[in-house]
């Protein structure tokens, strides 16, 4: 066994008297226990299943109540698993917040420093959603990756209808859909009269017929042909994955418990715009799942669609209460300026560099709302000419994360009268400001007539 490490500091109290600290590896895990807790306070176990459960029984026997671990890509999955499976309190800790400690040059070290650190109690946890949140958010991030790879094989067959220079991109704006569809459906099966593939367009589409079969006309080399069935194939073949995973999404989110806040229908939007599906929502009613799920429509808030209240559903949880406020809720996604002072001297204000698909899905849309004829549209707007563009996302992704914040932890429907209401008072505070200003200069203002009347 590697030496132990010596002369410690140990002046700091021990807030956890029962704290071990583990370095995961791909191969191996290195596990380390208080001095007094075993005559080898310091393991390595392989990361086999069955070394897992051997790890996790060498603990109980050690007496170990909480263990701090480091979020090393997706290896710490199956050891936090197990462990909280067997009732330790599990601490899944940034590595950011280990790696500029110098002196550690081994995982055994590594691992030691990280249990005097959590015994201390310097070390917090990561947010986790619970088991249930889990899984659900398991499946949503798999259909987001087939979701992908169905898109990378409609640029195969978009790529392989250029090379044969038959440009239906021109006449048709989906060539997935109905009638692009058969239309490549009659184009693989030997078909290369124009005006008879033109025909088979759906009576929707707005190009004329004669249109379409100019753009038909094409030069159908054997190689774009073969390329173009195994592209048409392949997205077949996820587009059918797809279905499958939307009815075992559509199974777990059935078992997710309602909200006790949750009424028997969905109440009327506020939105100006109708709520619409768009084409890669799931099959099943997204909307009303997320509603009894939420106890409130997350789609009325602007800038919060379907697939952008699911993400934030399945990201966090319909329980926000793990965020002491709205200010705590942005400052975890990333969403609010990162103050760093020395010496007195402000460096930085930007906002942190996180991951998150949940900010990414406010941002996304936060950019939406460029044009919305709303308050937060208003507001949008005000900051792209005060600050950019990128800023003006970032302000208004943060204003909408806030009012998610209060919507889902008071349970009361979105409404647009109080940024009415805070305008107002601004508007008033304003108007007291310039009048004190000008009559110490010894002016008086007075109201226009429109404002009198």
């Amino acid at each position: 066994m590697a030496k132990r490490i010596k002369n410690r500091d140990r002046r700091m109290p021990i807030m956890r008297a029962h704290a071990g600290g583990m370095d995961i590896g791909a191969e191996e895990i290195f596990v380390a226990v208080p001095d007094d807790h075993d005559q080898e306070p310091v393991r390595r176990f392989s990361t086999f299943t069955s070394d897992l459960y051997a790890l996790a029984d060498w603990l109980q026997h050690c007496g170990i109540t909480t263990v701090a671990m480091e979020s090393t890509g997706v290896y710490w999955i199956p050891v936090f698993q197990i462990l909280e499976g067997r009732g330790f309190e599990v601490f899944l800790v940034n590595a950011h917040y280990l790696k500029s400690v110098p002196g550690r040059k081994s995982d055994v070290s590594d691992c030691q420093w990280i249990q005097y650190l959590h015994s201390v109690g310097l070390l917090q946890g990561s947010f986790r959603p619970p088991d249930e949140i889990c899984a659900v958010r398991t499946l949503w991030r798999h259909r987001q990756s087939l979701l992908q790879m169905a898109a990378e094989h409609i640029l195969h067959i978009q790529k392989a209808l250029n090379q044969m220079n038959v440009q239906v991109h021109h006449v048709l704006s989906d060539i997935t859909g109905f009638s692009g569809l058969a239309i490549l459906d009659a184009i693989l099966a030997g078909e290369r009269d124009s005006l008879k593939l033109a025909h088979l367009c759906h009576p929707s589409v707005k190009s004329s017929r004669e249109k379409v079969a100019q753009a038909l006309e094409g030069d159908y080399r054997p190689e774009h042909v073969f390329t173009l069935r195994q592209s048409l194939a392949g997205y077949r073949y996820y587009q059918k994955q797809i279905t499958e995973l939307d009815e075992e999404i559509r199974r777990l989110m059935k078992s997710l418990p309602s909200s006790p806040d949750v009424q028997t229908q969905i109440p009327d939007r506020t939105k100006r715009t109708r709520y619409q599906r768009q084409g890669n929502d799931p099959s099943f009613d997204l909307r009303a799942e997320l509603y009894r799920i939420a106890g409130v429509d997350l789609t009325d808030i602007p800038g919060v669609s379907a697939m952008t209240a699911q993400v934030i559903l399945t990201e966090i949880g319909p329980d926000v209460s793990r965020f002491r406020n709205a200010s705590a809720f942005a400052s975890w996604l990333g969403l609010c300026p990162e103050k760093r002072v020395s010496g007195g001297k402000l460096l930085s204000c930007k906002t942190r560099k996180v991951k998150s698909r949940a900010a990414t899905a406010l941002r996304l849309g936060a950019h939406s709302l460029s044009r919305a004829k709303d308050y937060f549209g208003e507001f949008f707007r005000r900051m792209r000419a005060k600050l950019g563009a990128a800023q003006a996302i970032t302000a208004t992704a943060h204003k909408i994360a806030r009012v998610l914040y209060h919507v889902m932890r008071t349970k009361e429907p979105y409404t647009e009268t109080i940024f009415h209401a805070c305008d107002e008072q601004a508007r008033e505070r304003a108007e007291i400001r310039l009048r004190k200003q000008a009559a110490r200069l010894g002016f008086q203002i007075l109201p226009t007539a429109t404002q009198a009347s």
